[in-house]
């Protein structure tokens, strides 16, 4: 799950905050920020995309049309997340916390939670549960209309063929070739993982993804504390 940085509610002409009359309204807003992706299973999603309310709108009317309270989702993210009222501090969130801390992506399997001590583990599986990211054949919730495995599978097989690629052809227009089909491709966290050795193309993936929140990584792009975050 890709840290992101939303920012501050997006101003006028005349430097005034936006008041969204509808919150489908914050769509293109939310894609120039951080990006035409899911912001749990970071499918890539050019024209069906969602705005999604972090904290549900049916619980909390008063925050349907509040900036703070929206992401981007995929419709299957969305949908299994629900209408039902949550506790933020039960989770983590790809705004407030640096999620690639919180979870591991290996090929051909669901994302899993981190072993590590500044991880709560049942927070993250609560997470995963809350958005069913880990759903794949096999699992007892998992739906065959359900396709974000197979994408991000998908998304795997090509990181790998252009990791191959690079280290058979390693210039500066294979580097850019692999940055664009990434971005293209989404699943952030997938290439960062097949690039885990590879220091450059790690910033270049970082720097790539529009939103990325910055503050997430050290100079080496090692996932830090994020500053406020609970991870």
């Amino acid at each position: 799950m890709r840290p992101v940085t939303r920012g501050d509610t997006p101003k006028d002409a005349d430097d005034n905050e936006i008041q969204f009359s509808d919150y489908k309204n914050a769509r293109d807003p939310l894609i120039e920020r951080i990006g035409d992706y899911c912001s749990y299973c970071e499918i890539a999603l050019p024209s069906k995309i969602d705005v999604e309310h972090v904290l549900p709108k049916d619980e909390n009317p008063g925050l349907e049309r509040t900036w703070s309270n929206f992401l981007l989702s995929c419709g299957n993210c969305n949908s299994i997340k629900g209408s039902d009222d949550l506790d933020l501090a039960d989770y983590y969130w790809p705004e407030r916390d640096n999620t690639s801390r919180a979870f591991v992506y290996e090929q051909d399997k669901a994302p899993r939670v981190a072993n590590a001590p500044e991880v709560d583990a049942e927070k993250a599986k609560r997470t995963l549960k809350l958005t069913g990211i880990d759903r794949l054949p096999g699992h007892p919730r998992y739906s065959r209309r359900d396709r974000r495995w197979k994408k991000r599978f998908q998304a795997w097989t090509k990181a790998i063929k252009v990791a191959a690629l690079l280290n058979t052809l390693d210039t500066e227009e294979m580097r850019t070739l692999a940055v664009e089909i990434a971005v293209a491709r989404g699943f952030w966290s997938v290439w960062m993982a097949v690039f885990s050795d590879d220091q450059d193309m790690r910033r270049r993936l970082i720097n790539a993804f529009r939103g990325a929140a910055m503050d997430c990584f050290d100079d080496a792009t090692n996932p830090v504390p994020r500053p406020g975050g609970a991870v």
